[in-house]
């Protein structure tokens, strides 16, 4: 993973950081993993705007993933590291032995040609690989985790993120998530070892308002500058503060917890996290 500092030829460049793209191995996805991607621009199904901020955009295909990886016992091979517009993690093409071919979220240090196998009965913890909650070694760093058994990876799937195992009670294996809040899950989830995909990511600095819009992102109006009558930060002459930050349903922003004291989950959670 590496990242350019490009040279400052226009205003806009001035400040950009590029991805190296130093892993990817090719620009071209499988056509048979292809779906179409439907953008709505915010809007509902009698075209009024309900989501704010959204519209326009480069236009998309989906990248079809394995999430499940429910084809257990059957190596695959590596065959390309690519690029994938939906997400900020990069994705691994996987070429099993039967023929199928099927993507999957690609670990820190994968490599074309690496050979993978998700499944369980004396599977080798090592990079890629998905396994059960209860045959992983303690202590190992996990990543797209199952939240119920069979579901598909649901936790730790972005970039850079990644979980630790750290310990096994029962039917119960208590997993410290990317959040910093450590919780139990059922031990028959599976998840895979390694680190996620793309870690400097979060050093790219985008160096100009157009490229939001290229994603999709529409100019967002700041609630301070907006009247009463729109939002509660709203009104008041001249600079003025806004009052407390709170959202445009009067929710409090910050410190203000929003999770029910009464969910049923809560008894699975052993630690929140860090405020």
């Amino acid at each position: 993973m590496s990242v350019r500092k490009l040279k400052p030829i226009t205003s806009a460049q001035r400040f950009r950081v590029v991805n190296g793209f130093d892993a990817i191995t090719t620009d071209k996805p499988e056509k048979s993993l292809l779906a179409p991607k439907k953008r709505s621009g915010g809007r509902n199904s009698q075209g009024k705007m309900t989501m704010r901020y959204i519209g326009g955009g480069h236009k998309k295909k989906y990248r079809i993933i394995d999430f499940k990886h429910n084809k257990t016992g059957v190596p695959a091979e590596v065959k390309t590291i690519e690029n994938d517009p939906n997400r900020t993690a990069f994705i691994a093409l996987l070429n099993y032995q039967d023929g199928e071919k099927r993507y999957v979220i690609a670990q820190n240090g994968l490599q074309v040609g690496q050979k993978i196998v998700s499944g369980e009965n004396e599977i080798a913890p090592e990079i890629g690989n998905a396994m059960p909650l209860s045959e992983i070694p303690l202590g190992t760093i996990i990543s797209c985790i199952e939240l119920r058994p069979g579901q598909g990876a649901v936790m730790a799937r972005s970039a850079g993120a990644f979980a630790q195992l750290m310990a096994r009670d029962g039917k119960f294996a208590t997993v410290k998530l990317p959040s910093g809040e450590t919780r139990m899950i059922l031990a028959n989830c599976m998840a895979t070892i390694g680190v996620i995909s793309n870690s400097d990511h979060q050093l790219l600095v985008s160096g100009k308002a157009g490229r939001s819009r290229w994603l999709g992102r529409r100019p967002r109006t700041r609630p301070v500058v907006m009247n009463p009558v729109d939002h509660p930060m709203g009104g008041g002459e001249g600079k003025s503060s806004g009052g407390h930050p709170r959202s445009r349903n009067g929710i409090p922003a910050k410190g203000y917890r929003t999770r029910s004291k009464t969910k049923a989950s809560n008894k699975y959670i052993v630690e929140r996290r860090k405020k």
